[in-house]
């Protein structure tokens, strides 16, 4: 009995043996994936790591706050403003779903913001009163070759009456004198009146130069042959007299070619104290997907974006004073394409880096250089690598400020090309005769870098994609710690979430960094299945902040004026080795012309730190601040407020 009983016991332990085996075979696999994960999971948890590479934590809103987040900024009193708009969906657009939400970081609430009208592809930056200004947004979202059903384009309507502008409503008819088809107008349109022209020399009348309007105009039914091929002269329905004779349209081809976004010339202000938006004056062109830019007055510089039309606005930039509320349009004309990245230098001049987002043409104001916006003077810097890639790159203002270096960072193509760069490029704006040199690479050509300035002096650069929005499955799982002194890049640990098209990155008050957006055309690598919206938040802690206990900071005045200087209280005053101011971030389309980090000067006495602000206007530029200070292992406090006046 007992050998009968020892036998089946070795009969049973074989069988289980083979279906272990057998089932092992079978899930091998997943028993590797699932060991391989826990370990991954143990791995990065562990306080030695975390110390090297700091960590990443995904942040998921309740669903009913979940949204497609396109702009983030971070405002005075510390919270996040998150701005969707209609959030690159067009039903939302259609059933007029506009939303934005102010996130707490410190104590994880979530608000929701009632948002006057499409914010999608707005144009942003901090005003000096600690206020948004956000301009721009979209009219009308673009329709594809073969969604176009009805035959449109522009309409130029010129008045050659010199002694009164005219304003055409929307619906106004107009017939083409050769093709005699009939097109209308989709908005209102004021023309102004033609300008007289006289010999300089003898002051005698030459002629009247046409006053001109420019309006969006479609066929009053579908189908193909309304479209027109060739440029005709059009008579203005519903007029008499004078204003007949005067008043008429020229238009090259109205067909079914695929339309673009179109711009809206809305602007507000978003009051970080009140949590809500106030209409101001709005801009005198319309535009989606433009820059804002603060000049060295204070005021804000507009430029480039998609007007009303759907077309590039044409080099006609205007300026914002923050004072008046109102916009007045610059001297002189210099046309970009769209979210040029540009910055304010420490000489009043603006720098333009050649990254951008889009939309204009490939031979056209894309070349780096320094413009001097009065008086409308360009001078183009030499050297940058990869030029004919400078879609999608971001660019950074290297710490601290004040030596002007600049990188500029990956890159695609033109358009919905495959190419991408893995080149960083940086010039120093101080040396003689400034060029690019290249720094070091990345691993992969990358389109939609994310790039933060951390308390440090480091630069945190993330995610993005090898391919145009992130197609064939292209999205990089890296992030990276750029040392500004040995000119290095550091690998630490990856994100848990890709990030492409629509996302960017905010330096936190504490000193962590948060990722938000991206917009996958596709999601799967066959480029079958569309992709989804990614409406998840990740934090990245950088390893800083697992180093060791941070230096505290408290007290002092919340304002400093430039050249004056202001008393903190610290215990660890005595470790202190840096003291940072660094504005604030308004992220969208790989573009953050505000962040900036700004040495301070500094004194300690025994738990007192003295700091004092730098005097150039152009360098700390009236706002809010951030004020951080940092220990000799890189460990800083977290931030004071601070405004500049």
């Amino acid at each position: 009995m007992k050998h009968q009983a020892g036998r089946r016991r070795a009969r049973r332990l074989a069988i289980g043996t083979v279906v272990v085996l057998a089932l092992a075979g079978m899930n091998g696999p997943w028993l590797y994936r699932f060991g391989t994960e826990k370990y991954h999971q143990y791995k990065i948890n562990q306080p030695e790591y975390k110390a090297a590479n700091g960590r990443w934590e995904i942040i998921d809103f309740p669903d009913e706050y979940k949204q497609n987040t396109i702009h983030a900024a971070l405002l005075r009193t510390g919270k996040v403003l998150l701005v969707a708009g209609s959030g690159n969906n067009a039903d939302n657009f259609d059933a007029k779903k506009f939303d934005t939400r102010i996130w707490d970081p410190v104590k994880g609430t979530i608000k929701k913001v009632p948002t006057p009208t499409d914010l999608f592809c707005t144009g942003h930056t901090q005003l000096a009163n600690g206020n948004l200004l956000i301009a721009g947004g979209t009219k009308r979202y673009e329709k594809l070759k073969g969604d176009v059903t009805k035959a449109g384009g522009l309409m130029v309507v010129h008045n050659e009456n010199p002694d009164k502008p005219i304003t055409l409503p929307a619906g106004t008819r107009f017939t083409g004198k050769e093709n005699g088809k009939t097109f209308v107008s989709k908005d209102p349109v004021l023309v102004p009146r033609a300008e007289k022209v006289f010999d300089e020399a003898t002051g005698e009348f030459l002629r009247n130069d046409p006053g001109l309007g420019r309006i969006y105009v479609e066929a009053r039914e579908s189908g193909s042959k309304y479209e027109t091929g060739t440029q005709d002269n059009y008579t203005v329905q519903g007029l008499s007299g004078a204003d007949a004779r005067n008043t008429y349209g020229i238009a090259e081809k109205l067909a079914l070619d695929k339309k673009d976004f179109q711009g809206i010339r809305d602007a507000y202000e978003f009051d970080p104290v009140a949590e809500k938006y106030i209409k101001v004056d709005p801009m005198h062109e319309a535009r989606w997907y433009p820059t804002l830019t603060t000049l060295s007055d204070g005021r804000i510089l507009s430029v480039s974006g998609l007007d009303d039309i759907g077309q590039l606005v044409p080099g006609k930039n205007e300026i914002y004073d923050p004072d008046t509320k109102k916009w007045t349009y610059t001297d002189k004309t210099r046309q970009f394409p769209t979210y040029p990245a540009l910055f304010l230098m420490q000489n009043g001049k603006v720098f333009y880096s050649g990254s951008n987002a889009g939309y204009g043409p490939d031979d056209v104001g894309r070349e780096p250089g320094v413009w001097d916006v009065e008086t409308n003077e360009f001078d183009e810097i030499p050297g940058l690598s990869d030029a004919n890639m400078m879609e999608t790159s971001g660019t950074v203002l290297l710490p601290p400020a004040q030596d002007e270096k600049y990188m500029v960072i990956g890159g695609g193509g033109v358009g919905e090309s495959r190419l991408s760069s893995e080149k960083t490029r940086i010039v120093d704006l101080k040396a003689d005769s400034p060029k690019f040199v290249d720094g070091p690479s990345l691993e992969k050509g990358t389109r939609y870098p994310q790039a933060s300035v951390l308390p440090d002096d480091s630069v945190l650069v993330s995610g993005g994609s090898e391919d145009y929005r992130g197609r064939s499955d292209s999205n990089i799982l890296q992030a990276r710690l750029y040392d500004t002194e040995s000119n290095t890049f550091e690998r630490v640990a990856d994100p848990l979430v890709g990030r492409n098209y629509h996302s960017g990155s905010i330096l936190l008050p504490d000193g962590r960094v948060m990722f938000f957006g991206s917009d996958s055309l596709y999601g799967d690598k066959a480029n079958t299945k569309p992709g989804k919206f990614e409406q998840r938040i990740e934090i990245y802690t950088p390893p800083y902040l697992y180093g060791g206990e941070r230096p505290d900071l408290a007290g002092g005045p919340q304002t400093i004026e430039r050249g004056e200087s202001g008393t903190f209280t610290s215990k660890a005053a005595a470790s202190v080795k840096k003291v940072r101011l660094i504005r604030p971030s308004a992220s969208t389309h790989v573009t953050d012309v505000d962040q900036r980090s700004i040495a301070l000067d500094y004194e300690v006495s025994g738990d007192k730190v003295t700091v004092t602000v730098p005097e150039n206007k152009n360098l700390v530029q009236s706002g809010w601040y951030m004020m951080f200070v940092t220990d000799g292992d890189g460990v800083p406090s977290k931030a004071q407020w601070v405004q500049v006046p």
